[in-house]
């Protein structure tokens, strides 16, 4: 694949609606915070728009996850206001459905990402029929210019469903706060195996917990499986969600990084485990396939990491990869490439906000008959 074209020297108003967004921490909220101020420091100008500007209610099965509520008359106003160039609608939740009906109402061209396997977690919760759930995503997605998607492998997997409008938006790292370097002595018997992410029945995290290995077992991160885990698996090590330097000294400081799910589109804590230094035990799913390539133990590349059906296996073998060649396979994913990427990839308006704003406005729902204040709890889905 040939770099991401420079970033444009001419400012443009760049859009953004998402679901996801602070105070929630996830995958899609870090993609969309890194790559909105490497835009800003380039000249652009970026607006997010997240549930903290609406009403919300809680997610059903997901209460740390809140749901704008009734947001289309707002949200025109706000991107009436903002008058952008162009517009990203990131995610398939109520924002996401109020931006795309108000952008077909005008005319508008958008652009729109597949971050996330909704008929895997939807099938996983509720058992509802992937089928049904691929059905509707594929209309969501249709009404776009073009759906971003990370990697290629998973282009083609959506190409095989019916998706016909994929380009490719790949993720970067913060190799300055993600460092080796940051290693600190923890209070754990040795070697400690570590998973991040959301704790929540889709991360699967049984498959890593379950492992009869030596040492210590960490988890960081928070969800709704958190309690349900922690009564099963009284033996790990429940950190909670971490941030910033902590976040960073715990890969810097564990042995291997241990990752469970086989549902991720790519799988940002990976980049973060390797550019700490940390090598990675997966199972042979979509996204460790796709970030790591051929950089695995029998791959042609110095390994990086283990994918294999046996985790245990995995996590025992990852324990002898040379800890320098996972940072210098992480130091070419960078935000500033992935940043170009996605700018390459939007489309102006059609045509120009300054022109459609009026229809926006009209085919809104009435007023709500109380206020809508900006709820700072409010977690996005």
């Amino acid at each position: 694949m040939p770099p991401p074209p420079e970033i444009a020297p001419a400012p443009r108003r760049i859009a953004i609606v998402s679901d996801a967004w602070h105070p929630q921490i996830n995958g899609v909220v870090r993609t969309l915070a890194m790559v909105a101020a490497e835009l800003r420091a380039a000249g652009h100008q970026v607006l997010v728009i997240g549930p903290d500007r609406f009403r919300t209610m809680p997610c059903p099965f997901y209460p740390e996850i809140r749901l704008a509520l009734w947001p289309r008359r707002r949200l025109a106003g706000l991107l009436a206001a903002f008058a952008p160039d162009s517009l990203h609608i990131a995610t398939e939740g109520p924002l996401g459905l109020a931006a795309s009906a108000l952008a077909r109402r005008a005319g508008w061209a958008f652009t729109t990402a597949y971050h996330t396997h909704f008929p895997d977690y939807l099938a996983a919760r509720l058992r509802l029929p992937r089928a049904l759930t691929y059905r509707w995503l594929r209309r969501f997605h249709g009404r776009s210019v073009s759906v971003m998607v990370a990697t290629s492998g998973l282009a083609a997997e959506l190409a095989a469903r019916g998706f016909d409008n994929t380009v490719l938006w790949s993720r970067g790292v913060d190799l300055a706060l993600f460092h080796p370097g940051n290693a600190a002595p923890l209070p754990h018997p040795r070697p400690i195996f570590l998973s991040v992410g959301r704790l929540a029945v889709e991360k699967n995290l049984p498959a890593f917990l379950g492992l009869d290995l030596p040492g210590s077992k960490l988890v960081i991160g928070d969800g709704p499986a958190r309690a349900a885990l922690q009564r099963a698996y009284p033996a790990a090590h429940f950190l909670g969600a971490l941030q910033g330097e902590a976040l960073a000294q715990a890969y810097a400081s564990s042995d291997v990084f241990v990752f469970p799910s086989e549902t991720d589109t790519f799988g940002l804590v990976l980049l973060e485990a390797l550019a700490s230094g940390l090598p990675v035990a997966a199972f042979p799913a979509a996204a460790p396939r796709a970030v790591l390539g051929q950089a695995v133990q029998g791959g042609t590349a110095p390994p990086v990491g283990v994918l294999d059906r046996d985790l245990a296996a995995a996590a025992h073998a990852a324990l002898s990869l040379d800890r320098s060649a996972c940072r210098r396979f992480a130091e070419a994913f960078s935000w500033a490439a992935a940043a170009r990427q996605f700018l390459a990839n939007l489309v102006p308006l059609q045509p120009p906000l300054a022109h459609a704003s009026a229809p926006i406005l009209a085919a809104t729902q009435p007023p709500l008959s109380v206020p809508t204040p900006r709820i700072k709890e409010s977690v996005p889905c």
